[in-house]
């Protein structure tokens, strides 16, 4: 299947149906500047795993409330359309938890991606070649352990900055930083979350997104967040998992288990079609939206990949 909505120019090889009005999810979408494709690789046999998304993993969740669940749409919720204080925001999305889960959750995601970040490698490769020659500051919202780094290395002069509400992240993304050959003096991570980051305006030339939005508590507000910082031209690049397509038996899979899902995995959704947000979110130079499903990753198919010019 391909969305076809019209941009200045394809920045990915696409494949066209025709210039007719497309569905999505029920609401008529036409002549926005937004493309998206279905990435032509053909997934292998399914299979299941734990969500890889970042900032999850369902230790440390078992002594937590099972209810209340929140839906698996991301609503406008509690963080302010201005917040003055990150910090503030911050032990409100996300209140703190106890340094062993932090430790321990720390460990699991520098160690325990390598299965993911091999299969996603060859998408990833593709979309942040987009960062050569047009970002010097790279800004990552849920760097986690640092597994994007080392796509930044071709970059002359690249400073990065991480974002993360996890504050044990930054030893893990530190050691992920010095291996891809960035100096430490250009490296810096910031204890936030992504619906408020301590950045002033317009102080970015990219910011990258990678199984973020899933677990987002206002998905909006965050989209606002990185037009605010990006620079007049910059890039938002972005790899998400969204929700099957509707009556499909992978999406009856996702409804069933999304519960269970935000309970044991932090939030994580599985269920939410971020595709939609990023066509509403008025990025004036379009979004570029490529679909793509994971083989080894089933529940968490399909995968968006893609760049937002702002």
């Amino acid at each position: 299947m391909a969305i076809l909505n019209f941009t200045p120019a394809s920045r990915f090889p696409v494949n066209i149906d025709s210039a007719r009005r497309t569905r999505v999810r029920g609401s008529v979408i036409k002549m926005q500047k937004s493309l998206i494709t279905t990435d032509p690789h053909p997934p292998a046999s399914p299979g299941f795993s734990l969500c890889t998304c970042g900032r999850k993993h369902f230790l440390g969740e078992a002594t937590t409330p099972f209810l209340p669940i929140s839906p698996s749409y991301a609503a406008p919720s509690t963080a302010p359309p201005t917040a003055p204080n990150s910090t503030e925001v911050l032990n409100q999305l996300r209140p703190p938890k106890p340094d062993w889960y932090f430790e321990l959750y720390g460990y699991f995601r520098s160690a325990g991606m390598e299965r993911y970040e091999k299969e996603i490698a060859v998408y990833k490769r593709k979309l942040f070649a987009n960062l050569v020659g047009k970002a010097e500051t790279v800004l990552e919202i849920g760097i986690g352990a640092g597994p994007n780094i080392k796509y930044y290395n071709n970059i002359p002069n690249v400073s990065v900055l991480g974002v993360d509400p996890n504050p044990k992240m930054e030893s893990h993304a530190r050691k992920s930083a010095i291996e891809a050959g960035v100096k430490s003096e250009n490296f810096k991570f910031i204890h936030a979350v992504a619906e408020s980051m301590p950045l002033e305006d317009a102080s970015v030339d990219a910011v990258v997104g990678s199984l973020v939005m899933c677990s987002v508590s206002d998905i909006p507000q965050t989209l606002k967040e990185i037009k605010r910082i990006l620079k007049p031209g910059g890039l938002y690049l972005f790899v998400e998992h969204v929700a099957a397509e509707d009556g499909t038996f992978l999406r009856m899979v996702q409804n069933v288990l999304d519960p269970l899902q935000q309970v044991v995995a932090d939030g994580c959704h599985l269920t939410r079609s971020t595709e939609d947000y990023l066509l509403e979110a008025g990025f004036k130079g379009g979004v570029d939206i490529n679909k793509v499903s994971l083989s080894a990753f089933y529940h968490l198919s399909p995968h968006l990949y893609g760049v937002a010019y702002n």
